[in-house]
């Protein structure tokens, strides 16, 4: 027994080492955990300022085509391929929309007045998550929202907005909460799928248990800007 003790201790210490070796070296003599989440914000800043860059060319280009179009409308030939297009941007979500519906609001659980948590919490039990506001926009597509926006910001297809901690990337811009959507159409159809959606009634158990916040507000009159990308599609084929 003496002997293998005599074996074993000086490998579990080289073991040891080898392994703080190795975390220094990839620190760099910061802390691991604080180090992963400055080099998550830099990334997440260096994106949208990306994303504004292409915005603004974006624009640009967009203007030069709207002049071409313009300039180009006389000809017999385009003006019919425009009129064909036309119908198209509405259900293209190209369009602002505008009617009756609600506004979803979902907001972080706040700390008391010292900093800390509900008895019982987690971090995780406190913010808002990707499956929660994926539960909200599910539960109003199926009660007939004819638009939805999530921070004004149109909800199309090809949106796909992820959350990073209590940080919400959509369209390539970052927003915090609280997070507001919009939808429009019929009040009383939408907050019922609302109360019918599972992850949703899930949500608003964590938000009486932990002051998660779930607000539900119907309006007469709400607005939903138009898409303000283009579509980028893999798979489209022309009609014939």
């Amino acid at each position: 027994m003496r002997k293998n003790w005599r074996y074993g201790v000086p490998v579990v210490c080289i073991a040891a080492g080898f392994l703080l070796a190795s975390a220094h070296a990839s620190s760099q003599g910061g802390e691991l955990r604080e180090l992963h989440t400055s080099r998550l914000s830099d990334l997440v800043s260096d994106v949208e300022s990306t994303v504004r860059d292409v915005e603004q060319q974006r624009d640009a280009l967009t203007a030069q085509l709207r002049e071409a179009q313009s300039e180009a409308a006389s000809d017999q030939g385009v003006a019919q391929a425009l009129d064909r297009l036309e119908p198209l941007a509405g259900p293209g979500a190209l369009t602002e929309v505008a009617g009756p519906g609600l506004v979803v609001t979902l907001t972080d659980a706040p700390r008391d007045q010292y900093g800390n948590y509900p008895p019982g919490a987690s971090p995780d039990d406190l913010v808002v998550h990707q499956q929660d506001l994926q539960s909200v926009l599910n539960a109003l597509w199926a009660g007939g929202a004819t638009a939805i926006a999530v921070q004004d910001e149109r909800i199309t297809t090809w949106s796909a907005p992820r959350c990073i901690g209590n940080t919400l990337l959509l369209h390539g811009r970052a927003y915090s909460p609280p997070y507001v959507i919009t939808a429009i159409g019929d009040a009383e159809e939408l907050e019922d799928s609302l109360d019918s959606e599972p992850g949703v009634r899930l949500f608003r158990q964590y938000a009486a248990r932990y002051g998660l916040g779930y607000e539900v507000e119907a309006e007469d009159e709400l607005q939903v800007a138009a898409y303000e990308g283009r579509p980028s599609l893999r798979y489209a084929r022309p009609v014939h």
